[in-house]
């Protein structure tokens, strides 16, 4: 039995909101990057649904927390640091999605739902999807980070 007050999962799950938003962020720039060539303000405004302004206050704090550079009329560019944590979200993303339908569920569903999950797995749980898509018969093991 687990006596965890309830209030440290919580806490976890608050802590794991607030990195959602970098993480979607930093993943889709690298996208972007590897798609269009570039990032910019209005392309993540319009993949996201959000405002210019929205988008411009996450740039904001990516750019204070050394993920990314970014000036006025110019593209969105990943710092190594920002380029590491994109790689990072994108092969633990390739897994909670490769789990979802390694278990079944529908290709649509198992895209939309690791969109959120993949920012609530822990390092310990995304290496035991892991080591579960590679017990699979006839499965490519998923490559480690």
């Amino acid at each position: 039995m687990n006596l965890t007050p309830h209030h440290e999962h919580f806490e976890r799950v608050r802590q794991d909101h607030q990195r959602e938003l970098v993480e979607d962020y930093v993943e889709e720039i690298a996208h972007l990057h590897h798609h269009l060539g570039e990032a910019r303000a209005s392309d993540l405004a319009e993949r996201f649904g959000v405002s210019p302004a929205a988008v411009s206050k996450v740039i904001t704090r990516l750019k204070r927390d050394g993920l990314v550079n970014a000036r006025p009329y110019r593209g969105i560019f990943l710092t190594d640091q920002g380029e590491d944590l994109a790689q990072k979200v994108a092969k633990r993303h390739q897994v909670v999605l490769e789990t979802l339908v390694a278990l079944g569920v529908p290709d649509a569903v198992a895209r939309a739902d690791s969109e959120g999950i993949e920012h609530h797995c822990s390092d310990d749980t995304v290496e035991a999807m892991r080591r579960f898509l590679a017990s699979l018969p006839n499965s490519m093991p998923v490559k480690k980070r």
